[in-house]
């Protein structure tokens, strides 16, 4: 139980840390990478923000053990709680556009869910094809 905590701890951290990066060097080529500059407050709050967001996803991830509860819950259960914990630090740390208008945050938003929802598929996708090869593996072991 320690070593699974420690993996989804570890797992998030990565995954938390490697999206924020991701999006801060698209953001740097959106609007050329000279014309950006990130200051040592501004990488300290990424850093630290993003594997707390990264935390969220990854421990919620635990309701995929619960097989009485129904997938689509448990998929908006994850979803929800890693959500909610993205936008409350997204706002904290003024990740979110929250001071121009509706309308970059509905672009942030939409944005926010589109990178959950794929990351969800690569996990999924990951996920599944190593229960099918393990299925192979014990019917081959018979």
């Amino acid at each position: 139980m320690k070593t699974e905590l420690i993996e989804r701890l570890a797992l998030g951290a990565f995954v938390g840390c490697f999206i924020v990066m991701l999006v801060m060097v698209l953001g740097s080529y959106a609007k050329g990478p000279l014309n950006v500059s990130f200051n040592g407050v501004e990488i300290i709050n990424a850093f630290f923000g993003s594997i707390v967001v990264g935390w969220a996803f990854s421990l919620t991830g635990i309701i995929y053990d619960r097989e009485e509860v129904p997938f689509p819950l448990q998929i908006i259960f994850q979803m929800g709680i890693g959500m909610t914990v993205l936008f409350i630090m997204a706002i904290y740390l003024q990740w979110m556009p929250i001071n121009l208008g509706i309308g970059p945050i509905i672009t942030w938003v939409v944005i926010a869910i589109i990178f959950a929802i794929v990351f969800w598929f690569g996990f999924f996708i990951y996920y599944a094809l190593l229960a099918r090869n393990m299925n192979k593996k014990i019917e081959l072991s018979k």
